[in-house]
């Protein structure tokens, strides 16, 4: 039988597929891991519900789990509480800055109630670390992330957007 240890051991080898540079773990999308005899259950929040990388996501941890020596297992999506960017640790917010990602920055209080903010966002550039930044568009390469460029060093960034 895998151990608990063991099985996170794998899953924190196991990259996003759209942010390779973090793991599924960093991020935040495996929420809990049960090892039982003969198999391994394991709970996944996807980023959002609509993530075009889930089934890739779940076939990778399952890939990894079995490698591992785990038997059968067993995936078990939970999309309540739905994922939130406050998920992802400060070392994997390290790893997204230095990849080109500005991470999303500020922690939201669960429940509460978030105040509507009319102030233009200045993220800091994650290559020249310049706040003369722009918003080129609301969707980056995936629905999570926002396009940005420096006005200082003309580099294109993309932020990871808060949820």
């Amino acid at each position: 039988m895998l151990t608990e240890a063991q099985a996170w051991a794998a899953l924190e080898a196991v990259p996003d597929p759209e942010v390779p540079v973090v793991s599924v773990v960093e991020l935040g999308i495996v929420r809990e891991l049960h090892c039982r005899p003969g198999g391994v259950t394991v709970v996944v929040t996807p980023t959002y519900s609509g993530c075009p990388a889930t089934e890739v996501i779940g076939d990778t941890i399952r890939a990894a789990l079995e490698n591992a020596g785990a038997g059968e297992v067993r995936l078990q999506t939970r999309l309540d509480p739905a994922w939130t960017s406050d998920w992802i640790g400060e070392a994997a917010r390290e790893k997204l800055r230095a990849y080109g990602i500005v991470p999303p920055s500020g922690k939201a209080a669960a429940g509460a109630a978030q105040p509507i903010r009319f102030v233009k966002r200045r993220l800091a550039c994650p290559r020249c670390g310049s706040d003369d930044t722009e918003r080129l568009s609301e969707f980056g390469s995936t629905a999570c992330k926002s396009t940005w460029r420096c006005k200082a060093c003309l580099e294109p960034f993309e932020y990871f957007k808060p949820i």
